[in-house]
């Protein structure tokens, strides 16, 4: 699996039940057409964490690069239904950051178990 991490604050977090509904309706469109295999949405607890990292983390799961492709072609036309239940995320998030990680170690790893 891939893993596509996203950490973020909000523009005003007295918003934070409308983003979690957003974001819920955006990721959930995506698994439902397939692009997405799991997604989940974490907030810091009692102010745990590296300063640096957003307050919110969202990880999306992929099966593999293919199927991640597949779903960044699909939000990047920026348009239809996509782009409707995307601009609401995006548009409530300051401080972006992300990362890709993969499950280790890799099945095809000489050694692996």
């Amino acid at each position: 699996m891939d893993h596509y991490m996203i950490w973020c604050n909000l523009k005003d977090s007295r918003r934070d039940l409308e983003f979690s509904a957003n974001v819920a309706a955006y990721l959930g469109h995506l698994r439902e057409q397939g692009k997405v295999e799991r997604w989940s949405l974490t907030r810091r607890k009692l102010g745990f964490g590296p300063g640096d990292l957003g307050e919110f983390h969202i990880c999306i799961s992929f099966r593999d690069l293919t199927q991640l492709d597949q779903a960044f072609g699909v939000v990047s036309t920026r348009g239809g239904e996509v782009e409707r239940l995307h601009l609401p995320v995006y548009s409530m998030v300051t401080d972006f950051k992300s990362a890709l990680y993969r499950d280790f170690p890799d099945p095809q790893r000489e050694g692996a178990a």
